[in-house]
């Protein structure tokens, strides 16, 4: 036979090694895509628990490992669309809020604003100051059906279901903060929406529903306003507010400026109450 050019095609022996040789490739391309996956379904599995352990040993007298076991036993292993507030009574029960009387801040709108108070100024502490809120605030965690770990990605967000847990988390949480709010509570509102008190906000949904008067003296609204002001003390929705409250808890709204608060917070000298 006339082969052109002087060379023969490839035999079969040949075209043999060549498959192998490609079969090989592509099984060390798959396996080394499974170690990465791995590897990294492994980081967001193990990164949630360093955090909340050295977040929570800056709280003293806490045996931060048995409130990180009760903690996960709320989602482990469920599907992360299931999980209701009750599902972290367990962990309100070990670490259970303290009441700090005419000291508790609540707040709506105004996280921010509110957390560069409380950081400069003693006075005041919001759910985020204490031991569960500050431990967990800023981050997102869940767990899977037949699944022993935590997962920090691919879980739902806040409005995707409603009992994801984080969710749940805060609106349980948020609740038992509430259910020791006494004496004179302040509530930092946006006065730059056209609703500071939104009802569908935690802070009317849960919060103030459980507000005692047998514990609870006063709630001081504190109406955070820039200078183009959308509302004032007299808003529809906080007339609503002033409704909701249980019989016998007083009632006060100020409104102060944002400036006003942010020159109260770098001047420590000053006692908080002449803030507004």
């Amino acid at each position: 036979m006339d082969y052109t050019g002087g060379h023969r095609p490839p035999d079969k022996r040949q075209r043999r090694r060549c498959v192998i040789l490609s079969v090989i490739f592509v099984l060390v391309i798959m396996i080394t895509l499974a170690v990465t996956l791995t590897l990294t379904l492994r980081h967001n599995t193990d990164q949630l628990k360093p955090i909340f352990i050295d977040r929570c040993k800056k709280f003293s007298r806490n045996d931060c490992e048995k409130i990180w076991d009760v903690f996960k036993q709320a989602y482990v292993g469920k599907d992360p669309c299931e999980v209701p507030m009750e599902a972290y009574d367990p962990l309100i029960a070990a670490a259970p809020f303290k009441p700090h009387c005419n000291r508790m801040m609540f707040w709506s709108k105004t996280k921010n604003l509110v957390h560069k108070f409380t950081e400069k100024r003693d006075c005041f502490l919001t759910l985020e100051d204490m031991l569960l809120g500050s431990v967990l605030d800023g981050l997102t965690w869940c767990g899977k059906e037949g699944s022993s770990e935590t997962f920090t990605t691919g879980c739902p967000g806040w409005s995707e279901c409603e009992n994801n847990p984080v969710r749940s988390f805060w609106n349980r949480a948020s609740a038992a903060l509430a259910d020791v709010a006494c004496g004179d509570v302040t509530a930092m509102l946006n006065g730059s929406i056209t609703t500071p008190f939104s009802p569908t906000s935690v802070f009317a949904s849960i919060e103030v529903k459980r507000f005692n008067a047998t514990k609870m003296k006063r709630l001081n609204v504190v109406l955070v306003t820039q200078t183009n002001a959308v509302t004032n003390c007299t808003n529809a929705s906080l007339k609503d507010l002033r409704k909701e409250l249980d019989k016998g808890i007083k009632y006060n709204c100020t409104e102060v400026t944002e400036f006003q608060i942010e020159e109260c917070s770098n001047h420590p000298e000053k006692p908080c109450g002449s803030c507004w």
